[in-house]
């Protein structure tokens, strides 16, 4: 076992039922022309963590424990995706217009893959959901089940949206969730501040926060 500082209180961490869970470090979120730039957002605030989350991993890596990457995508049928969500936020583009690096949010199309530097390697689980959490519609449950793991460490985009729907998920279902507060990112700086209130407040009723370096720290020793 090791020990992480972390907020509200320290956490106590096995090893061998801990994993990672990297949130849509996707093109179409992150780099120019993707969703969230025709969303009228400035990118370039999510691609700031992307050498924090590379560190995360990497040492998830070392320490031989699983990291599972998740992509917030459709079917190209959009049969999975309701109308009231493709609606939503009046984007120039919506999901499965063409765009700059293919349709919008559709499972196999360039802007929905993980930035290179981020990459999957061969064996690593890569998820593809459909909703917000990464438990809706996926076999994430089954799968962590099948790993024996109880803890689960968060990075990704964005943190008030899909990274806090998806530590709300694994809370109900009795996971420890641990966030990492700098591989984690927000279009919008408040929200992401006031995410990571919420969950780590009244004694880290969905779950902790610490930094990449503090979790990285305890996965070394």
């Amino acid at each position: 076992m090791a020990v992480i500082k972390a907020r509200p209180f320290d956490i106590t961490i096995t090893p061998e039922k801990i994993a990672l869970v990297v949130i849509d470090m996707q093109r179409d979120f992150i780099e120019p022309g993707g969703f969230g730039a025709t969303l009228g957002n400035d990118v370039t605030l999510l691609q700031a963590i992307i050498p924090a989350t590379a560190r995360l991993i990497d040492g998830f890596r070392r320490a031989g424990l699983p990291v599972i990457h998740t992509r917030e995508c459709h079917a190209p049928d959009l049969l999975d995706c309701p109308p009231a969500k493709r609606a939503r936020g009046k984007p120039s583009l919506r999901i499965g217009d063409p765009g700059p690096m293919g349709r919008i949010l559709i499972a196999g199309e360039d802007g929905a893959d993980i930035v290179a530097a981020l990459a999957p390697l061969p064996g690593e689980t890569v998820i593809d959901k459909p909703g917000k959490g990464a438990f809706y519609a996926t076999p994430l449950g089954d799968i962590l089940q099948e790993k024996g793991i109880s803890q689960l460490v968060f990075a990704g985009v964005t943190t008030e949206v899909c990274v806090q729907t998806t530590m709300r998920e694994a809370n109900d279902r009795g996971y420890e969730c641990l966030l990492a507060t700098d591989a984690t990112e927000s279009y919008f700086p408040e929200f992401k501040k006031a995410a990571i209130d919420m969950m780590t407040a009244q004694g880290a009723i969905v779950g902790w926060a610490a930094t990449v370096d503090q979790i990285v720290e305890a996965l070394d020793a």
